[in-house]
């Protein structure tokens, strides 16, 4: 997936003093503060590939409740939100295009069921299935089908004040599906396959032709869709939609310490499921998981689960070993493709 979420964490350092005639005055330090600072913002998008909408929660309400605005895309995939310019951000499938829809803030107040288009890019591309952030640049997944030639591409854009502006394109070896982009590093999903491809130095490339760094399978994972990736706790988070036919066979792949653990891989190998904690089985909801985002605070993993009960979004504690788990909370949203967390 995408950029997870803007991190707001902050420790508080003490430190010893030295008396007038400058001879060391040894004293107790004072204790560290580890408490996270409260969270400004907590917030939970969706977008769905059938309904036209976007939807919204409040995380830190007292009594969380998801509100929905109509947009200018019946069919999207991908949705992110940035706080300092107000500014929700998707990828439609029905226009081809980036769109932002800005004064969100003031949506809400107004009880406005709608969001107004600010701006888009041109029609680029086909047949997205994700977008990625990172500052002012906006990376959309081309996936491959007969609409484009077969060529799976990564369009990156300059986000402006009142626009977006197509920087370069980057055609890939790979069917693209889910992404996440953490600085200058673009992981990224091999659709139909179990694997996971890494492009170093991604947005220093130009247009053209790119090769992965890094290419890796995750053991028993049928077929990866969703991906995120958390650098405060160094936590990999993959889902598996198995057979697209299936509600049931679907799952949510764990891997903790996932630097040392890619780092200890070698290109072209697998990760082991000894690297690995599992949630799958009927009681976890899963069947189709394409999206998923994590917080680091609480730990929690949100997943828009496209075919379960015709899509719905799941919150699934974080889990310490492998099992069969219920999600804590479900809710229906009708096609829902893409899932985003803003805590700051």
């Amino acid at each position: 997936m995408r950029k997870l979420f803007l991190p707001l964490a902050f420790l508080a350092i003490s430190f010893a003093s030295c008396n007038d005639d400058d001879s060391v005055v040894t004293t107790d330090p004072e204790p560290i503060d580890t408490t996270p600072t409260p969270a400004v913002e907590l917030k939970l998008f969706t977008s769905s590939n059938t309904s036209g909408k976007i939807s919204f929660t409040d995380l830190l309400s007292p009594t969380p409740t998801p509100k929905s605005f109509t947009v200018s895309s019946t069919d999207s995939d991908g949705v992110f939100y940035d706080p300092f310019k107000d500014q929700v951000i998707q990828a439609s499938r029905t226009n081809n295009r980036v769109e932002a829809y800005s004064g969100f803030r003031n949506s809400i107040i107004t009880s406005a069921t709608s969001l107004n288009l600010t701006f888009s890019s041109a029609s680029d591309f086909t047949n997205a299935r994700e977008i990625a952030v990172s500052g002012d640049k906006v990376v959309v997944a081309q996936d491959q089908n007969a609409g484009n030639s077969n060529t799976s591409k990564f369009y990156v854009y300059q986000r402006n004040n009142d626009g977006f502006s197509l920087l370069n394109i980057y055609t890939v070896d790979i069917k693209l599906w889910g992404i996440h982009l953490e600085g200058n590093t673009m992981y990224a999903i091999a659709d139909n396959t179990s694997d996971l491809v890494v492009y170093n130095n991604f947005l220093s490339n130009t247009t053209g032709a790119i090769v992965a760094s890094k290419r890796v399978a995750i053991e028993g994972l049928v077929r990866t869709h969703g991906i995120t990736y958390s650098t405060q706790d160094n936590v990999m988070i993959l889902s598996d939609v198995g057979l697209a036919s299936s509600a049931t066979d679907g799952g949510l792949i764990v891997i903790n310490n996932f630097s040392s653990v890619l780092n200890a891989t070698a290109n072209m190998e697998t990760i082991a499921m000894s690297n690995q904690i599992r949630i799958y089985g009927p009681n976890s909801l899963l069947g189709n998981p394409v999206d998923v985002a994590y917080d680091h605070v609480t730990n929690d993993i949100y997943v828009a689960e496209r075919l379960n009960g015709g899509g719905q979004v799941l919150k699934f504690s974080f889990p310490m070993s492998n099992g069969d788990f219920a999600p804590q909370t479900a809710r229906t949203e009708a096609g829902v493709t893409a899932v985003y967390l803003l805590r700051r």
